[in-house]
């Protein structure tokens, strides 16, 4: 008997099954493969929103009235010199935000500094937040020069 009798016609019982290796070297590649694009995303996202130039943290923050939080921000920069944008907000009993502040912290000759903001609200505040920091300054928050 040949070779050819012993293995089926492919059109009529269709393809041969793959050997338990070949199956066990496919799921590791695939595997690896996995694997390794997750790696470069995580890397790709990483570069992208974290580790950035600037990083804002709520410091401190007190209830002055019904209408007013004080925010205090500690601002973090990679280069002091370079002016940034921070955002501090209030929350009501609810957790809804109820006033939002921007401000533009300057140049310093310091990396890390401190600001202090009074965040208007529409309801009575319970909390402040830093919503957080960032290099694109808007026109409206640049002095004209």
């Amino acid at each position: 008997m040949s070779d050819q009798a012993a293995i089926p016609p492919a059109d009529r019982y269709g393809r041969r099954r793959r050997t338990p290796a070949s199956r066990r070297r496919l799921a590791i590649g695939l595997t690896v493969l996995v694997l390794v694009l997750g790696v470069l995303i995580a890397v790709e996202g990483y570069r992208k929103l974290g580790g950035g130039d600037v990083s804002g943290s709520l410091a401190a923050y007190q209830l002055i009235d019904d209408q007013t939080a004080e925010v205090t921000l500690t601002v973090t920069r990679k280069d002091p010199s370079r002016p940034v944008v921070c955002i501090a907000r209030a929350r009501s009993k609810d957790g809804t935000e109820t006033g939002r502040r921007e401000i533009l912290v300057g140049p310093s000759t310091d990396a890390t500094v401190q600001v202090v903001m009074l965040v208007k609200t529409s309801k009575p505040p319970v909390t402040g937040d830093a919503y957080g920091c960032g290099t694109v300054i808007p026109s409206y928050l640049v002095a004209p020069s």
